[in-house]
């Protein structure tokens, strides 16, 4: 019984740290390779990775929110493509979803023991919906404490990804190629990029060939952050 009473007290606790992951940002792992020249009057244009979007309401929502980072750097807006001396390609898109089998931590086994499975893996990826996971590596997203004995749930997550490619124009030479991948348990396109933009964002241009895990707060809150 004393057992029991730990264990439940220690699932509150668990569950109040989950509540509060969800209220502190999304992170996101985000890596990017870069020669980035400094801003000394370069134009750009934003266009979709994947030609379907051209031209579509929603990708130009994203673009905007692109351009807008883009010009904070230092960089200018070109009145079109021929014009710019930049093309900046955006894709996004989410995978179909994975199912996670998790043993609960506060089931004991025959030997008296107990443990805790979860996994990772990024799966397929096509462009399409996208989603986020409030806490990247979080282990304790299952369904309920069902007591002893009723160790095994699981829950359904998605990875979600944004790509940004940056090429000279006149030569097509690569100047930037940048992935923010985020794990989810919603599909909402409309809350996951404006997200991954932010983290894209964060330092950047970054230092090449180097992976960082960034941490985007909710909107209105305070501004990105990385970890190392």
């Amino acid at each position: 019984m004393r057992i029991n009473k730990l264990a439940a007290a220690v699932l509150l606790g668990v569950s109040a740290l989950g509540l509060t992951g969800c209220t502190t940002g999304l992170q996101t792992k985000v890596s990017r390779f870069q020669v980035m020249p400094a801003p000394q009057g370069q134009s750009f244009v934003v266009a979709p990775l994947n030609a379907a979007d051209m031209g579509g309401l929603e990708f130009s929502r994203y673009a905007e929110l692109v351009a807008q980072r883009m010009q904070a750097q230092g960089y200018a807006r070109a009145a079109s493509i021929d014009q710019a001396t930049m093309v900046v390609r955006l894709g996004y898109g989410v995978d179909d979803g994975h199912t996670e089998i998790v043993q609960d931590p506060f089931s004991y086994g025959r030997y008296g023991r107990y443990g805790l499975g979860f996994g990772g893996g990024w799966g397929g990826w096509g462009y399409g919906r996208g989603g986020y996971l409030w806490g990247w590596d979080d282990p304790f997203w299952y369904g309920g404490y069902g007591g002893y004995g009723s160790s095994i749930s699981s829950y359904t997550y998605y990875v979600s990804q944004l790509d940004l490619d940056i090429r000279r124009k006149v030569d097509n030479a690569s100047l930037f190629e940048g992935k923010a991948k985020a794990r989810s348990r919603t599909d909402e396109l409309g809350k996951l990029v404006p997200s991954l933009v932010d983290a894209m964002f964060t330092g950047f241009p970054g230092t090449s060939g180097e992976t960082v895990k960034i941490t985007v707060p909710p909107e209105g809150k305070q501004t990105a952050t990385r970890s190392y």
